[in-house]
């Protein structure tokens, strides 16, 4: 594969989702970025993001409400989602290792490439705002 061509707006798209705790969208990120590029296209901000992705630089989430959400954060680590507000989380816990195990195996047939798995419930913003 040739060298990558330097870009200044994949860059700041990159610099971008390393400021963000919250796993933004390609719209999120599209509508922040425009300040500075003015001419960007929300095409632009799609196409680096799934490049970034690809290269391993970000990592692209998807998790069930049909929008991609990217984080920064390439981590081993999972993610909470706020069924009262849709917040996405960061868990920085230890979990057990077994899923790493199946990475390349066979189940029922089917080869095992990777997993993805997220928790629900209510973030602690939300059952502060429940108890007062």
């Amino acid at each position: 594969m040739p060298a990558l061509k330097y870009s200044r707006q994949r860059e700041a798209i990159k610099s971008f989702l390393m400021t963000r705790k919250d796993h933004p969208t390609a719209d999120v990120v599209y509508h922040s970025l425009r300040a500075d590029f003015p001419n960007i296209s929300l095409g632009t901000v799609y196409r680096n993001l799934t490049l970034l992705a690809d290269l391993g630089e970000i990592a692209r989430l998807r998790l069930g409400d049909g929008v991609d959400h990217f984080d920064a954060d390439t981590s081993r680590h999972y993610h909470f989602i706020c069924s009262e507000c849709g917040s996405v989380l960061d868990l920085h816990t230890e979990f057990p290792d077994s899923f790493d195990s199946l990475h390349g195996t066979s189940v029922d047939g089917n080869r095992i490439d990777g997993h993805a798995v997220y928790f629900q419930g209510i973030c602690h913003c939300c059952l502060n705002k429940q108890h007062s």
